[in-house]
């Protein structure tokens, strides 16, 4: 099936949900990307940060780039003139820095703390207790270069579907509270609006469980080469 066609299905499938999609460009060629452009998609989630410089440059600029993938501290310099959202915020030094690039770039960058959820090593991201302990840090208070607008997760690599659901199912909740309890919303650097979970193999789990942003590469495009 074409890149427009699954697009378009897989919107269809969202429509009734929260959820918007985030395609998943990583290792992707420039006419796939172009093709996927030309079918109405204008977000785009990439994994490494010299890939997504290269293609930003390239492709036209109303194309809202999402960090997705895990972001080194000395990375950050390189997307913080164009990111549009980081999902992958695991540690106040890593906001210390996107805060200090904001700066430089007289911008004010848009995050989401990633939380651990699954039961892979793998993975990355702060358990509950350390995002509220992150949210609490008085030298949060001081950053004016970044708005954590929510959270990001990642479920376990299964076919338990029961196992995904709970996982998707702990973080939503998690969001819930924090959102009812309008955690660090007094800073002013806080808004509780996204929920990104949900990726090809689990999209429509998520989707049901209030994810607001899926990330979906491999449905669209086939598996990767």
């Amino acid at each position: 099936m074409a890149i427009a066609e699954q697009i378009s299905l897989i919107n269809k499938q969202l429509n009734d949900s929260s959820a918007r999609l985030i395609v998943v460009t990583k290792t992707r060629s420039m006419e796939e990307l172009k093709e996927t452009y030309a079918a109405g998609a204008v977000e785009f989630g990439e994994n490494r940060v010299q890939e997504m410089v290269e293609k930003q440059a390239v492709l036209p600029k109303d194309i809202l780039w999402h960090q997705i993938g895990h972001l080194q501290t000395n990375k950050v310099k390189y997307i913080a003139p164009f990111v549009h959202l980081i999902h992958s915020v695991d540690s106040l030094n890593l906001l210390q820095e996107i805060n200090k690039q904001g700066a430089k770039n007289n911008r004010v960058i848009q995050c989401l703390l990633q939380v651990f959820i699954a039961t892979e090593e793998s993975k990355f991201g702060l358990d509950f207790a350390e995002a509220e302990s992150l949210l609490a840090d008085p030298s949060f208070a001081q950053m004016q270069h970044i708005r954590i607008v929510g959270l990001m997760g990642m479920a376990s690599f299964t076919e338990n579907e029961a196992q995904i659901q709970k996982e998707f199912a702990s973080l939503a909740d998690f969001f819930q509270k924090l959102k009812n309890n309008k955690t660090g919303v007094s800073t002013g650097l806080v808004e509780w609006i996204e929920l990104s979970m949900g990726m090809s193999g689990d999209y429509l789990i998520a989707a049901e469980l209030g994810s607001t942003l899926v990330r979906v590469g491999s449905a669209i495009y086939g598996p990767r080469h």
